[in-house]
């Protein structure tokens, strides 16, 4: 993706901070709480559960009575529309987290079946172990053959494989033996495959322990159990700003007796639950929603659609300002052209409105302060980013025109269709004054892998996709040079931090500690420094982890000290908890967001590939980008 987000706080006078405020907080915010419960309690709900999806018109169609219901009227239709589509996106995104938690209570409940001691797959099998362990390697070797004759078939001659490639072969038996233990019958079978799993693909000499199999088989029975309260209490529920359902829980908790449990739980959650304490965003989706001009001294300014009689004066960064000056520009060079230039080259994509909570204290609209989030597309920058995007949308428009005028017999509202999109076409085809800037142009074989890692955050590899070699490494200290010392001062930060919630919550007192822009800072470094090196090397791609597995990969980094320390359970896990504490996690999401704005302006492609769980952060860069570039070739 080539677009970024920046911001501005956005400065407006007393009354039109009261009104914006009273708009977002007492009309909309209720709207879409409003919505959130009108869809779960729709009689569909289950079905698009079980989907993973909901049909986007349904929250339009809720929506439309609600206009003119007396708690919600009053809105702007931008408000309305803002509503929608962002109960939308919360429930899109729900439904998809809730399938993919869904497939894995699936799979986790299949391998605990499946999962079974030695003793247990002896008496099942009705065969000695050793005789389980022969079943075990024969199936083990007919599935390795197979493994190779594919590859080779695949790549059209015999490849030698690189000796580190065992976790990604270790992956495809492991998916070759979970396939073939459901398609057979034979029960010989099934407990030789059930063996072979539960050692890693390996036939294991050893004697299995009953203590270790019994907390290994427990911890798949935790998860099971996570897994099953998730899909049934994680309903988006909006955002309490009066601590009405708040209240009302602490009157039922103090008045009541709890039937059991569960219900206990749901008390405790419910206050114990941090609400925000301000409005949700309203979304601006096209750029002509937002008017720029500046006002008397010089301070460029913006008028919202449906607060037109609002004027918010524009604050940023240096380093930001140059955006907000181009998207003036882009309106006035429309406007002098008499719309002879079309608003899709506009730089500026979108825009959300927002409140930031403040710890001050007094009315709401005077303790926090508004921002402006803005939607930019990096490419249309420069002359030669407008040229590519302005083929792009030539591209699609030309497509659609062919495509209903194949249809023939044109009714009047076709008609002025075609009239419309052929009119983009002409104001497409004159170009904004723009600054020229070469385009990035890397080879698509050099990839730069980044491994994520707790004690590491972040580990590069430059690699040939061709040769499956890694061209130089850069560790974190590396990559930070001489500011690597403020990875240590934010380690400190957040350790003192954490201490000091552990002793507040000892006392019952408030415990949500604010932590510096430090971490940020260093992220942008990275991510700065990443770019660079893939600029040096003129790499195609930089290829992230996706974070699906991050918690497995923590864990098992964690695991891996705790077993180097001592061979004790209990001295693993003792290890296991200082070392969290004294390395802290870090914010994973935060570092990608920042390597993605960063590799966008550079207009350097992002690619994703699921991180190995073992291997060196070196090892599991380089596999990350190995697997990106076949992965690439495939399809």
């Amino acid at each position: 993706m080539s677009q970024i987000t920046i911001q501005c706080r956005l400065v407006a006078s007393e009354s039109s901070r009261h009104q914006l405020w009273k708009l977002m907080a007492d009309l909309n915010t209720p709207l879409i709480n409003e919505l959130l419960h009108q869809v779960n309690q729709h009689p569909e709900f289950e079905t698009w559960r079980q989907k993973g999806k909901h049909p986007n018109s349904v929250v339009k169609e809720l929506c439309q009575p609600l206009r003119t219901d007396p708690r919600f009227i009053g809105q702007p239709g931008r408000f309305y529309t803002s509503a929608i589509a962002l109960v939308n996106y919360i429930y899109k995104s729900w439904f998809a987290l809730m399938k993919r938690s869904q497939f894995q209570l699936e799979c986790k409940i299949r391998w605990l079946e499946m999962l079974n001691s030695d003793v247990e797959l002896v008496k099942s099998s009705g065969v000695s172990l050793d005789s389980l362990r022969i079943k075990a390697a024969e199936i083990l070797t007919k599935l390795v053959i197979l493994d190779n004759a594919d590859t080779q078939s695949t790549n059209g001659k015999k490849a030698k494989k690189p000796k580190k490639a065992q976790n990604s072969d270790s992956n495809s038996l492991s998916k070759n033996l979970f396939e073939s233990y459901f398609k057979t019958e034979n029960n010989l079978t099934r407990c030789a495959i059930s063996y072979l799993l539960k050692n890693g693909c390996k036939i294991s000499e050893k004697e299995e322990d009953p203590k270790k199999f019994a907390q290994r088989r427990r911890k798949v029975e935790i998860q099971i159990e996570r897994l099953r309260e998730q899909l049934e209490t994680r309903i988006p529920k909006g955002r309490d700003l009066t601590d009405t359902k708040w209240l009302a829980t602490l009157f039922t908790a103090t008045h009541n007796v709890p039937t059991n449990e569960a219900e206990a739980k749901s008390w405790q959650d419910s206050l114990l639950r941090q609400s925000s304490k301000v409005p949700f965003p309203v979304a601006y989706e096209t750029n002509e929603d937002m008017t720029w001009f500046k006002n008397q001294f010089g301070r460029i300014c913006v008028k919202l659609s449906g607060l037109s009689e609002h004027t918010f004066q524009v604050y940023c960064d240096s380093r930001q300002l140059h955006w907000f000056q181009r998207f003036l520009e882009d309106q006035q060079i429309k406007k002098n052209s008499k719309n002879q230039h079309s608003s899709s080259l506009f730089t500026l994509r979108s825009g959300r409105i927002a409140w930031q909570e403040e710890e001050r204290k007094g009315d709401p609209w005077k303790a926090n302060h508004l921002t402006l989030y803005c939607s930019v597309d990096t490419r249309l920058w420069t002359t030669e980013g407008t040229n590519q995007v302005r083929e792009e949308k030539a591209e699609e428009i030309t497509k659609t025109i062919t495509n209903t005028k194949a249809k023939g017999n044109l009714n009047e509202k076709q008609q002025a269709h075609i009239k419309r999109k052929n009119s983009t076409l002409d104001r497409i085809n004159n170009p904004f004054p723009r600054p020229t800037k070469p385009l990035y142009k890397g080879q698509s074989h050099i990839l730069v892998g980044v491994s994520l890692g707790l004690e590491k955050p972040a580990t590069v590899a430059i690699v040939d996709g061709t040769t499956g070699k890694a061209l130089t490494y850069r560790s974190i200290r590396q990559l930070l040079g001489d500011n690597y010392k403020l990875l240590n001062r934010q380690r400190q930060q957040k350790h003192s931090l954490s201490h000091q919630s552990q002793v507040a919550q000892t006392l019952a007192a408030p415990n949500q500690f604010g932590e510096s822009e430090l971490g940020e800072y260093i992220d942008r470094l990275i991510a700065q420094e990443i770019v660079a090196i893939a600029q040096t090397y003129s790499a195609g791609s930089i290829v992230l982890p996706n974070l699906d597995n991050m918690r497995e990969q923590v864990q098992s980094e964690v695991q891996a000290k705790a077993e180097q320390k001592s061979d004790l359970i209990e001295v693993q896990k003792k290890y296991a908890k200082q070392y969290r504490v004294s390395v802290h996690q870090w914010s994973y999401g935060r570092l990608i967001a920042n390597i993605h704005s960063s590799a966008a302006k550079a207009g350097i492609v992002i690619e994703e590939s699921k991180q190995p769980i073992r291997g060196s952060p070196q090892e599991k860069a380089k596999e990350l980008a190995i697997a990106a570039y076949h992965c690439r070739k495939i399809n």
